[in-house]
């Protein structure tokens, strides 16, 4: 075999393991860039029952849902847009019932913690698990009360 064959061979053997280790590198950071944005499910081993005011209808109902499970920590919630509570299910090292609290109010919402149990005793009460089953809510506020949210303070 002539030299310059054996060098094109050589040359072409190289661009072969650049490119497949380009590939891995490529691969892996993007794995790993996926793995950053991947939040991590939170366990509740607590459950708030929040007493919460000016909710109408569903969309007040996914504003609030959206805004608690948000924060780190927020396992589940659940939202009695009649009834006027919102329970939570929430890992205590990561947030606390006041931020909860906050996080309602601050959505447009009055809201204040009525009482914090542990899930098997959320369980025990209701015969369920937190998020098992969510409550329905009908209708939507058509601009009553100034819309979700109408009663937030200026």
């Amino acid at each position: 075999m002539s030299l310059t064959k054996e060098i094109d061979r050589g040359i072409v053997v190289n661009a072969k393991r650049i490119s497949t280790i380009l590939l891995i590198i490529a691969t892996i950071t993007v794995l790993a860039v996926l793995a950053l944005r991947v939040r991590i499910a939170a366990t509740a081993d607590s459950v708030a029952v929040l007493k919460t005011t000016g909710m109408t209808c569903g969309s007040c109902s996914s504003k609030i849902t959206k805004a608690l499970e948000s924060l780190k920590g927020v396992a589940g919630t659940e939202v009695d847009v009649e009834g006027g509570w919102v329970v939570v299910g929430y890992d205590t090292q990561s947030v606390k019932p006041e931020v909860l609290v906050e996080k309602v109010t601050g959505t447009g919402f009055s809201s204040n913690v009525h009482v914090v149990l542990t899930p098997e005793k959320f369980k025990q009460i209701t015969g369920r698990t937190i998020g098992q089953k969510v409550v329905p809510s009908r209708g939507c506020c058509g601009g009553k009360n100034g819309g979700c949210g109408g009663n937030k303070p200026s």
